[in-house]
């Protein structure tokens, strides 16, 4: 069991017959009455995630996930093919199981394969990926100091605010936890 004091990021537990894992967490003390605990849950089998408040004290059942390396090869219509690095084993996983994550997968991607008991879960990317921008507007001169922000559209056909020096064939850094730009690379 653990109570909502000893919770962080990352902590996976159960709550109403589900799987949940800590996205974001904030310990909160009201004016009045005890102290709460504000959080972002994901749910590990279905990826859909919701916002909570628990009241201190409240328990828990832990579950704890087993982690193993695995590769991302190509997709091939809603299936995604993962290949397990020692055994050179590969496992078809549906597009449902991956969530958001499908959105960062690029060929030869190392990830983390999240499974409870033997159930496989999902994949847990590097917090981190290196993309190219394929199209953004061009920036203006002088404007490269600025803390100000345009479109552009990455080689995995998602689009985030970069600053405004950013061109056209760049490579560049983005958070796969928030799709935020992070660098150059």
């Amino acid at each position: 069991m653990i109570s909502t004091s000893d919770m962080g990021n990352g902590t996976v537990f159960e709550h109403e017959g589900a799987v949940y894992q800590i996205v974001w967490f904030q310990h909160h003390k009201p004016g009045k009455g005890g102290a709460m605990l504000r959080v972002k849950l994901r749910n590990v089998r279905t990826g859909s995630s919701i916002e909570r408040t628990f009241k201190s004290g409240e328990r828990f059942n832990e579950l704890s996930l087993a982690r193993k390396p695995m590769q991302y090869l190509y997709a091939e219509g809603d299936n995604y093919t993962f290949m397990d690095p020692k055994t050179y084993d590969q496992v078809p996983v549906p597009r449902e199981k991956l969530g958001d994550s499908v959105k960062f997968l690029t060929e030869n991607m190392d990830v983390q394969a999240l499974y409870l008991e033997e159930e496989f879960l999902g994949v847990e990317l590097p917090t981190s990926v290196a993309l190219k921008v394929v199209s953004t507007v061009p920036g203006i001169k002088g404007d490269s100091v600025s803390n100000m922000v345009k479109p552009a559209t990455l080689e995995n056909n998602i689009e985030i605010m970069v600053p405004l020096f950013i061109k056209e064939g760049e490579a560049i850094l983005v958070d796969t936890r928030s799709s935020e730009y992070l660098s150059r690379v």
